[in-house]
């Protein structure tokens, strides 16, 4: 079966390597002049790193990952109102672990991995149109007509591919800013980053910080929420002083995060989002990670919900059914659990910016409710249907 894949990031090169192990000859087109992530990190729960590991990353993650100890959800001047332990205690009762990692590591590993795997990459080709006959599909991007079995749309919430599907409708502003950045581990005071996934609540704002390549680097990204409009990009500086202001008297590690910020200013982006939509699918086309289900990034779900659909597309294709008859069943098999994801994370963004009070008595209840890890089984336990694996 020929694949084409448009969208060269972490979805697109799951799906395509995913796909390669199973037989299938595999071209991606990324729009892009070359192949590559933002500097940002990723957190990948075991529901993701399961099936990293099952294409043979294992080594290659534990390595560059980093494995937190716990998650935990506190206040903005430090009290903790809701801890999950992870570390080994993850391992044990889900099967696989919890490792955080910088972007660009995570792709670099599906890259080589994909290309070792016979994937074909051709960059600076955007899909410009494409048709499908019933027999197959023809695309033309810049210069060139390319014929394939299958199209999948892998290329983000601005795809191209879900344009033709569902629509040239674009994506909604959520009113949240995110404010990013990278700091090496030395430039801040030894111990004062705790080994752990960390959210600091408070009304209109949370905070989120995590170490990545093996502890080299700690992540961070705070969140505003009140804008009526903002440009989106991963790329924009923030302007000297706006993420400081943004979050002047949190706890202590918050504070000494941005101040060691290089250039103090790190990056700033709109949140945005799509309203979950069933146009997944068409003839021989289909969609795959934020092209089909944009994640909101409150539950850190984006990549891991993406190589969720990898593993699930490239298993339908494997099977005896017809390309277009597989790709329905893919779409069938995703759509519940991805609208799932979704609206727990925009559940978990509304809960961290509420009010003190019904903030607290929101994690009072799941604490009540069994708390830590039980909740989390749905999610982070999950395992692709084996009765469907050839």
């Amino acid at each position: 079966m020929k694949v084409i894949v448009a969208g060269g990031g972490i979805g697109g090169l799951a799906a395509a390597l995913s796909l390669a192990q199973r037989g299938a000859a595999v071209t991606v087109l990324e729009r892009a002049p070359q192949l590559g992530e933002a500097g940002a990190g990723l957190q990948l729960s075991p529901n993701a790193t399961r099936l990293l590991f099952r294409w043979g990353l294992e080594d290659e993650l534990r390595r560059v990952g980093f494995a937190p100890l716990s998650a935990d959800i506190r206040d903005r001047g430090g009290a903790v109102l809701l801890s999950t332990p992870l570390g080994a205690a993850a391992e044990q009762r889900w099967g696989a672990p919890y490792l955080q990692a910088h972007r660009a590591d995570l792709h670099a590993i599906l890259l080589a991995s994909a290309g070792a795997a016979g994937v074909r990459m051709q960059v600076d080709c955007p899909v410009e149109t494409f048709e499908d006959d019933g027999g197959g599909v023809r695309l033309r991007t810049r210069g060139e007509t390319l014929d394939a079995d299958v199209l999948i749309g892998a290329d983000g919430i601005h795809s191209q591919v879900r344009a033709a599907l569902a629509g040239p409708r674009p994506p909604r502003f959520t009113g949240q800013i995110a404010w990013r950045g990278l700091v090496e581990t030395q430039r801040l005071p030894a111990g004062l980053i705790a080994p752990a996934a960390t959210v600091w609540t408070a009304a209109g704002a949370h905070f989120v910080h995590y170490h990545v390549r093996g502890g080299e680097l700690v992540n961070f990204v705070g969140f505003t929420s009140g804008a009526r409009s903002a440009p989106e990009s991963w790329t924009e500086p923030a302007r000297p002083g706006e993420v400081a202001g943004a979050f002047d008297g949190w706890a202590p590690a918050v504070q000494a995060l941005i101040a060691a910020q290089r250039g103090g200013c790190g990056w700033r982006s709109a949140v945005h989002d799509r309203a979950p939509s069933r146009r997944w699918t068409r003839g021989r086309s289909a969609l795959l990670g934020d092209a089909a289900h944009p994640m909101p990034p409150y539950l850190a779900q984006g990549a891991g919900m993406a190589i969720e659909d990898a593993e699930a597309i490239s298993r339908h294709l494997a099977g005896p059914l017809p390309p277009q008859e597989a790709l329905r069943g893919y779409a069938a098999e995703r759509f519940g659990r991805t609208r799932r994801v979704q609206a727990w994370a925009q559940r978990n963004g509304a809960i961290f910016h509420l009010p003190g009070p019904l903030r607290q008595a929101a994690f009072a209840v799941a604490r009540s409710g069994g708390g830590g890890a039980a909740r989390l089984d749905w999610l982070y336990g999950y395992v692709p249907p084996s009765e469907l694996c050839p």
